[in-house]
């Protein structure tokens, strides 16, 4: 399991030109899953980033977590996350999850943030064709990765 945080000031999905999610303060997740990824990795990935200090304190030190700022988080099921280019500049997308165990994983995902940290979790729709904008503050982006 992969997931791409980015600390936002705000950041929204469209999808046939309606936005379906947008937030203001916190954090944007580009959430992709492979081979193997199972519950202790959706739970170990949930709480990673509950707990991630990524949010400036008094001091501008990167110190809160996203619940110390009451902030929110727009999850996006991104299976390019896996795209492999080693062999080739065409990306092979044989490390991500086949579809159907991908979209139970990411649901599960975003259920754990919701109910085991009481966090705020919008989505994108999964498997379509989404328009994400965002607004990186710092620019903060850090890459998660759970085998």
């Amino acid at each position: 399991m992969k997931v791409i945080v980015q600390r936002v000031s705000q950041a929204s999905v469209v999808v046939d030109e309606r936005v379906v999610s947008e937030i203001d303060k916190g954090y944007l997740l580009l959430v992709g899953f492979t081979q193997g990824d199972d519950q202790n990795n959706i739970e170990y990935m949930a709480r990673k980033i509950a707990r991630l200090r990524i949010f400036e304190d008094e001091q501008g030190l990167m110190n809160l977590s996203i619940k110390e700022v009451n902030g929110k988080i727009l999850s996006i099921s991104q299976f390019t996350v896996y795209g492999d280019t080693a062999k080739s500049n065409r990306p092979s997308f044989t490390k991500a999850l086949n579809y159907q165990d991908a979209d139970l994983l990411y649901k599960e995902f975003n259920k754990v943030l919701r109910k085991e940290y009481d966090l705020d979790v919008f989505e994108g729709i999964f498997g379509a064709s989404m328009q994400v904008s965002l607004v990186n503050t710092g620019p903060v982006t850090i890459i998660i990765e759970k085998e």
